[in-house]
């Protein structure tokens, strides 16, 4: 079920508010432009600064307009395992086919700590992806410890964004090869797959959806020249995106193509003018703008 192009999905604001007509609108856009899944309320979702309400909001909304037609993994994280508890638990009950949970941030837990947390998610009866991104939170689940919780039945798959493409045949030893590993590192998501990979959640694929679902299904398909073919469009557009905080490059490119605004909230602020003209250049290298 999971597995190709699965973008971060952004979360429209308006006002300050979150604008959930605009998002139905990109639900329904990314299930027509090929996505193979969604992802809301991730560190692209701005989920640090929504609210629970507001979140548990934007995940229900997502699921309803999706209605089915392509898989949702809610973002379901926390430093707090009380709090994933919750997160989880709500996404559950709204209809979510996955929760992603992110390794708790700031508060450096042991791998046995990583166990705990992890397993209390899962026990919650929801299929977990693993998100694991050190140069974030600042703990690195190992192979080994992603390989004690794969024996959970609830524990299928990993989101990668340590950028190691080593890591990907480390997690095949210790989880085995039905356990999912999705990147999440756009730069690097061709090797990853070559490596054994099933796909990306992306942060691009909110501005390029057709774009990325396309590369993903030629890396899946084993067909290396179109997916390089297509890489060399996607490239420009990757770094242009995280040049400042990928979040608001993605809504600053969905602006350009009259998706939704590029409004943020604080602490994070719009595009410097240098990289909005970076956007720009890479959208029309892409073939998106004229």
């Amino acid at each position: 079920m999971f597995k190709g192009s699965m973008p971060a999905l952004v979360t429209p604001f308006k006002d300050g508010k979150v604008d959930f007509d605009a998002l139905k609108k990109l639900v329904d856009w990314h299930v027509d432009q090929g996505s193979h899944g969604l992802v809301p309320v991730g560190t692209t979702g701005e989920s640090p600064t929504l609210s629970h309400a507001e979140h548990d909001q934007v995940v229900e909304a997502v699921v309803t307009a999706a209605a089915g037609r392509i898989p949702v993994i809610a973002g379901a994280g926390s430093n707090n395992t009380v709090e994933t508890v919750r997160l989880v638990m709500a996404a559950k009950n709204a209809g979510a086919d996955a929760a992603l949970v992110v390794t708790p941030y700031y508060n450096k837990p042991t791998q046995a700590g990583l166990i705990a947390h992890f397993t209390a998610a899962a026990d919650c009866g929801l299929p977990i992806i693993i998100y694991n991104i050190p140069g974030r939170s600042v703990v690195d689940m190992t192979p080994a410890t992603m390989g004690e919780l794969a024996k959970h039945e609830m524990i299928v798959g990993v989101k990668d964004a340590t950028a190691d493409l080593s890591r990907v045949p480390k997690t095949r030893m210790t989880c085995g090869p039905d356990f999912i590993q999705l990147s999440g590192e756009d730069a690097t998501a061709l090797g990853f797959n070559a490596h054994g990979g099933k796909g990306c959640i992306s942060v691009t694929a909110n501005v390029a959806p057709k774009l990325c679902a396309e590369f993903q299904n030629a890396t899946l398909a084993g067909d290396y020249d179109t997916a390089l073919t297509l890489l060399d469009r996607l490239m420009p557009l990757h770094e242009a995106v995280f040049t400042e905080p990928g979040l608001v490059g993605a809504k600053y490119g969905m602006s350009l193509l009259g998706l939704c605004s590029d409004e943020v909230r604080l602490p994070h602020v719009g595009l410097t003018d240098g990289v909005k003209d970076k956007m720009r250049d890479a959208m029309v290298h892409a073939g998106l703008l004229n």
